[in-house]
């Protein structure tokens, strides 16, 4: 064999080599997002709180811990899972015109929400919520949070006459939910979730598909004429505008959604 036979089938070797080993680039799936190290970080600690608060958590319960025990685990749990600083961030017992309220959040210094807690074995209610309400209302504050350490709400007010309070996130630690679903919803609730006012797009969203929500799209001219057409579509029936509206309210839509 001569010489530049040799070398040529040696360079067609390396060629082929070289295709063998060079694949195209990874792509991520469609509509995946890259989650920025802060983000992860936050998520991570949470997901750790978590675990390593349930067995503590558990015990208070189980000998009915009273409210000033739970505040030191709840107090922990601010700290160590959700990223804020108990010296720079927290201010307890802050005093709203006579009363007191258990926390207070400060991000760069500007109050952003107020926690009432209460035992961890009392069912967080209404009546709790409008105590802190009273003290958000004051202080011009959005954001008001209950816990008895198990459970955690996160509410926000809209100033007005009268005010609008939305639950935006609930989560229960002890629930049979998996990790991932309390971390997702714990997430919010953390210092860097709060800097970046990523509770407000939480809020934005589950108040655009809350139950009143829907119910004042259903009983709009525009949804009501097109159930009039595909129920004439369907039945022949040319039924009137304002009885389809009727109905909906008195029989279809629950009581509650029309307030």
């Amino acid at each position: 064999m001569s010489e530049q036979a040799a070398q040529a089938i040696v360079g067609n070797e390396q060629s082929e080599a070289s295709r063998e080993v060079v694949s195209p680039p990874t792509r991520k799936p469609a509509g995946t997002r890259a989650v920025p190290k802060w983000e992860a970080d936050a998520r991570d600690r949470v997901r750790a709180a978590i675990r390593r608060y349930s067995k503590p958590l558990t015990d208070l319960i189980a000998r009915d811990a009273n409210e000033g025990d739970t505040r030191l685990l709840i107090t922990d749990f601010l700290c160590a899972g959700l990223g804020y600083d108990k010296y720079d961030d927290l201010t307890t017992e802050y005093q709203v015109k006579g009363e007191f309220a258990d926390y207070g959040i400060r991000i760069d210094k500007q109050l952003v929400a107020f926690i009432e807690v209460k035992r961890c074995s009392q069912k967080l209610n209404a009546k709790h919520l409008r105590q802190v309400q009273m003290y958000a209302v004051n202080e011009g504050v959005e954001w008001m949070i209950l816990s008895n350490g198990q459970v955690w709400q996160a509410y926000h007010m809209t100033a007005g006459l009268p005010v609008v309070i939305d639950l935006a996130l609930e989560v229960d630690l002890l629930s049979e939910a998996g990790l991932s679903a309390k971390t997702d919803a714990l997430f919010y609730l953390t210092k860097e979730a709060f800097k970046r006012r990523l509770i407000d797009d939480l809020w934005r969203a589950r108040a655009a598909t809350s139950p009143k929500s829907l119910a004042q799209v259903l009983l709009s001219d525009v949804v009501t004429d097109a159930v009039r057409k595909e129920l004439r579509r369907q039945t022949n029936h040319n039924a009137d505008v304002g009885e389809i509206h009727r109905i909906l309210r008195s029989e279809v839509l629950r009581p509650e959604t029309l307030l």
